[in-house]
Formats: C-alpha cells, structure tokens, sequence
C-alpha cells in the first residue's frame, strides 16, 4: 500500500566535545528532518552537546528521541559489546533519563527511544533482551515510541504488550534477504538521486533491492538516513525534494501513528 505521508529521521548529536564525524552540521539537517535520534553519551554525544541539540530540536518543532548505545566511544558504538539483557537495559536507562531530562528542561517531551547500531541490531535478534527493554518502557514512557525494523524482536514484543511503535527504512544502507540492513564500516559518499529514487520507491511500492538483486517488501512509517553519512544534506535535500514531487507529505511521528 502507497504512503501518503512519512516521517524523516535522522541520527543526530554523534559527536563529543571537539570531535566531529561526517561533513555536515546537526543543525544543517534539523530543518530538513521530522524525528531526532539525539546520542545520550556512550558511543557519543556529551551533555553539552546533548542540551544543544535538544534545543535547537524544539526550536525546530522535531521530534526528540533518546539514541542510546552501547558504552562504546572508541568504536562509535558498532561493536557488539557482551552482557546481560538486565545490563544492556541499565545502560538504555541511564542514557534514556539523560535526555528525557534535557527535553524537560527545554519543555519538551521525549517523542521515541532508537537504540543505535549494533545495540539496536542486537536487541533486533534477541528477544529477552527486546522484552525487557520494552517492560521498562512500559514502565517508565508507556506513550512514547519505539524505533525498530519490521519483523524484529524488538517490534514483536512492542505488539504483544501495546508499546507504541515505528517501523524504519534505511535510506543509506543496503538490505538483504531477511529485512536486515547490511553493515559497512565505511559507506563511503553514496549517490543522494539513487537514494531518492530507492525511498521514493519504497514508500510507492512497498519494495526494496537487496544486495543479491532481490525484491522484498519492507514496511515502515519512518525513514533513516545518517547524519555521519558523506553528503547527508544533499541525500535528505534530495529525499525531501522526490517525495513531495510524488505528492508524499513529511510529517511527524504523532501525526502518522495513532
């Protein structure tokens, strides 16, 4: 089924004190974008940069949602790193209250909970690890979203206990057979009209190539695209620009999923 309406968003904040990655500025893409993934400090992302960015999210009117990682500033938190289910969610909460907190502070609330990289990949497969982090949820943000990929055990257990929830397409990764996005270490500077014509697709046809040159369908209500990707604003410009000439609106998560 064709969308007619479809939130942008973007991992933002994925920096720490003078460090940079990629070759645009956060607040470049803010005013392009409808839902932020803010990094709350373990693979990246310091309180000063969180309060930053939170802010100029609300001045914006974007989303604010936590982006945690595994404690990884080394290796930008695509490392799996080994512990319990209980663990994992300890450190969720702990970055999760960081920028709940920020969001207060400048009247906002917490829109959506992302977990980033290989956490987000892990808890994809791991379906005690899934279930605990949505009981917390449940728990502690019952209204706010959760940001997973079709078919994962994270969207399964987010079904079976009603925690709301936001299926992703990956605008700058590639897909294989099972739905799940391939990694890269370096993605290099992708062709932003490629990834047009991908997103612009998916939202049509439902539809996806993977890296075998198979069709699969993959549901959403949300579009990723990286802000360390080389060329983000071009990719999000171009994005924007292809979906409202098909007469596809960009809109925020609260006015897409009921």
């Amino acid at each position: 089924m064709a969308l007619e309406i479809v939130d942008i968003n973007c991992d933002l904040g994925e920096a720490f004190g003078r460090w940079r990655v990629g070759d645009t500025e956060d607040s470049a893409l803010m005013g392009l974008i409808s839902s932020a993934n803010i990094a709350a400090g373990f693979h990246a992302g310091d309180p000063n940069l969180m309060d930053n960015t939170v802010r100029v999210a609300v001045e914006h009117g974007v989303g604010i949602g936590a982006h945690p990682g595994y404690n990884d500033l080394q290796g930008f938190g695509r490392r799996k790193i080994n512990g319990t289910a209980r663990e994992l969610v300890n450190d969720i909460v702990y970055q999760v209250g960081a920028i709940r907190e920020f969001a207060r502070r400048h009247g906002a609330s917490l829109q959506h909970v992302k977990p980033h990289g290989a956490l987000y990949m892990e808890m994809a497969v791991n379906p005690e690890f899934a279930q605990l982090f949505v009981q917390y949820m449940r728990t502690v943000a019952p209204n706010a979203y959760v940001f997973c990929m079709a078919g994962s055990a994270t969207e399964t257990a987010a079904l079976e206990v009603g925690q709301p929830l936001v299926r992703e397409f990956y605008a700058d990764r590639d897909y294989d057979e099972s739905g799940s996005i391939v990694f890269t270490r370096d993605v290099g500077r992708p062709d932003p009209m490629a990834i047009a014509r991908k997103v612009v697709r998916a939202c049509k046809d439902g539809l996806v190539t993977t890296v075998s040159g198979k069709d699969i369908e993959v549901p959403f209500e949300s579009i990723c695209f990286h802000s360390d990707t080389l060329g983000a604003l071009d990719i999000v410009r171009n994005m924007r620009e292809a979906l409202i000439a098909e007469g596809i609106r960009i809109a925020p998560i609260s006015e897409i999923v009921r």
